[in-house]
């Protein structure tokens, strides 16, 4: 895990590594897999709040920040993120970028 700018979210946020990040994705497919046999049986349907509810927790354990949104919790991978822009220091997009989001140096 390492600190990084996140450019969707407009902050410093915790960013997985790979290993860390194949533990969340597991869970985050395990989200939309199909009903239990028994929420099948009760009747019962899980809120989507209490379906991505264990993806926000183990980034949390993991990363000890607070996420609320599952989904942004997909995009903070330090792999999907290119190195430190030589001018403001955020990291690029993405590995292959060529030219920084966040101050509009090219490198």
């Amino acid at each position: 895990m390492k600190v990084l700018w996140c450019w969707r979210c407009k902050l410093d946020v915790p960013m997985l590594d790979e290993e860390e990040f194949a533990k969340v994705a597991g869970l985050y497919r395990a989200a939309f897999s199909p009903r239990s046999p028994a929420e099948v049986q009760s009747g019962e349907r899980r809120s989507i709040e209490e379906r991505f509810r264990p993806v926000r927790e183990e980034y949390e354990r993991l990363t000890g920040f607070h996420e609320t949104n599952a989904n942004a919790v997909m995009h903070h991978r330090l792999s999907q993120y290119g190195p430190a822009c030589a001018h403001c220091g955020k990291p690029l997009r993405t590995p292959e970028a060529r030219h920084c989001a966040a101050c509009g140096v090219s490198r």
